[in-house]
């Protein structure tokens, strides 16, 4: 029921039906709420997230890296380190965050293009 309800949440991105907190995603979800999709954050690059598990990160030049979930995680490497990063997830549409360890917050917002 609760990812039926994340597919409903970013469908209707300007809902005001949508919870005021940030609601943490599951594995599953996270797939859903990036698999195809694409993020513009604060700085003004933009990222893809491919369903062959490639992502493009632009913000002024492509670089190319590699996206999946691992244990309810959003993880990436970028070429030619082969270290995964990790961050969770969190989501209160039209808005989505990345939150690492620490203080380490990325917001970004979904495209429609």
């Amino acid at each position: 029921m609760r990812q039926f309800t994340l597919i409903i949440a970013l469908s209707l991105v300007a809902s005001p039906i949508w919870a005021e907190d940030w609601q943490v995603l599951t594995g599953g979800e996270i797939q859903i709420a990036l698999e195809g999709r694409r993020l513009v954050y604060d700085s003004g690059a933009r990222q893809e997230f491919r369903t062959s598990g490639r992502t493009l990160y632009n913000a002024g030049s492509d670089s190319w890296g590699y996206w999946e979930v691992r244990n309810d995680q959003y993880c990436s490497v970028w070429p030619p380190s082969d270290l995964w990063a990790c961050y969770g997830l969190e989501v209160k549409p039209p808005a989505i965050r990345f939150v690492g360890s620490g203080s380490d917050v990325t917001e970004g917002r979904y495209v429609n293009e």
